[in-house]
C-alpha cells in the first residue's frame, strides 16, 4: 500500500485527518490475506498512532494552561470587589 503522507507530513495534520489515515490502512489492512508483505503498512500505523498520542497530550496540556488562566483571572476578579 503506497501511502500519500510521509511519516514528517502526518505531524501536520489534524487528529481528524490522522485517524482517517489509521482507519485507512487499518481497512486495507483487514482485507488482505497475506500480511507479510504490509509491515511497512503496519509500522505506519504504529507511527500514526504515536503522532495521535503526543497530540492529545499537547492538548491536553493546552487545555490545561487555559483552564489555569481562566480560573487565576475569576479569582482575581473575585478578590478585586
Amino acid at each position: 500500500m503506497k501511502d500519500k503522507n510521509s511519516p514528517n507530513e502526518y505531524s501536520l495534520l489534524s487528529l481528524d485527518e490522522l485517524t482517517n489515515e489509521v482507519n485507512k490502512i487499518i481497512e486495507f489492512l483487514e482485507n488482505e490475506k497475506n500480511l507479510e508483505k504490509y509491515t511497512d503498512s503496519y509500522q505506519n500505523l504504529l507511527k500514526l498512532n504515536n503522532i495521535i498520542e503526543k497530540k492529545f497530550h499537547k492538548n491536553i496540556k493546552d487545555i490545561n494552561h487555559q483552564t489555569k488562566e481562566k480560573i487565576s483571572k475569576i479569582i482575581l476578579k473575585k478578590n478585586a470587589k
